[in-house]
């Protein structure tokens, strides 16, 4: 059985009234403590934030930004893999209420769409923006002035999706909106392949990461992202470092993420993710209580129509194979939207 396009919407609309009544347990911020403060206050505090703009801006004029290690000079009009110029252009900018429970609340997750991506993956369900560079190029302080509106709209955090190769101008962004009152954590939403470098440059700045991991497999990662056979290494790697900047997922009183390291993992037809091998690398790599997302909502997109062992969707068996993979490897914070997409599947299968 597929799991179709009606089906996916029956799933959502039961995940959108399940948000209030069984979520699971999440690691709540404890009473009696410190005002909560986001990273990068607590660094321009310390005088550090300024100094890792300049380092971040630097790396334009030898753009190595990402793993693919273009080498262009961006400041210059030069273009690598990414196809992005130095400034920043952007999709869209709006309340996101289909991420995660603990990133959307209840007025939504403030995300900030960039055009162009570093991996251009053949099955990507937003080509025009990530292939095709769809958007608006605007100034840093543009950037700034949408985080603040974010915020006063009442979003629960920043999102930046597909942030790797805009860093530099994230940051100054960043900076600039602090002086105007930012105080939302951040969130960087990135497919995951990044290098350990400019990771670490974001230490002390980035207060969720919410990172892909594709495949676990070098040859489907060459196969689907433009050549990109280092993926699963390289994102691995990032994928610890990540977690030992921000460790496991802090909440407030309300649910709301505050802090931590949240995985996502798209189900794909065939087995072509390596979903068993990437339950069992969290739970003896990183921790059981890791939140982890295993996400049903492959669909055939873009150029996934040329390849015949991901030109469908995936089965019911499929997705349920994957939740008791998770389950069998000890997984302990799985993302409840998938806990609910489980049960229906299995009710509906009894």
């Amino acid at each position: 059985m597929k799991i179709t396009r009606r089906d996916f919407i029956k799933s959502s609309l039961f995940m959108g009234t399940s948000l209030f009544i069984s979520p699971l347990p999440l690691h709540a911020a404890q009473k009696g403590t410190k005002p909560w403060k986001p990273a990068y206050e607590r660094l321009e505090q310390e005088g550090g934030l300024a100094q890792k703009i300049k380092q971040a801006y630097a790396i334009f004029e030898e753009c190595r930004l990402c793993p693919r290690q273009c080498g262009v000079n961006r400041l210059k009009g030069e273009r690598g893999f990414c196809r992005a110029p130095a400034k920043p252009v952007i999709y869209s900018m709006q309340p996101h209420f289909g991420e995660e429970i603990s990133l959307v609340g209840q007025n939504g997750s403030g995300t900030i769409f960039f055009s162009n991506c570093n991996l251009r993956c053949a099955f990507c369900q937003n080509w025009p923006i990530s292939h095709e560079g769809r958007g608006r190029e605007v100034q840093d302080e543009d950037v700034a002035d949408m985080m603040i509106k974010l915020q006063d709209i009442g979003c629960h955090n920043i999102n930046f999706v597909t942030p790797t190769h805009v860093m530099p101008n994230i940051l100054n962004a960043v900076r600039i909106a602090l002086k105007k009152g930012l105080h939302l954590p951040l969130v960087y939403n990135t497919s995951g392949y990044e290098r350990l470098e400019i990771l670490r440059l974001l230490d002390n700045i980035v207060d969720i990461y919410l990172p892909d991991m594709k495949y676990m497999d070098a040859y489907k990662a060459e196969k689907y992202s433009s050549g990109a056979s280092d993926y699963p290494e390289v994102a691995q790697q990032a994928i610890i470092e990540m977690n030992s900047q921000v460790g496991e997922l802090l909440t407030d009183e309300k649910g709301i993420a505050l802090r931590g390291l949240m995985i996502r993992h798209l189900v794909m037809p065939n087995r072509v993710a390596g979903t068993e091998k990437f339950v069992r690398w969290v739970s003896e790599s990183l921790s059981r209580s890791t939140y982890v997302n295993i996400m049903a909502q492959y669909r055939v997109e873009y150029q996934a129509f040329n390849y015949p062992e991901i030109a469908r969707g995936i089965t019911v068996q499929e997705f349920l194979e994957a939740m008791k993979w998770a389950e069998k490897s000890g997984l302990t914070n799985l993302d409840p939207q998938s806990v609910a997409i489980k049960n229906i599947y299995l009710k509906h299968r009894s």
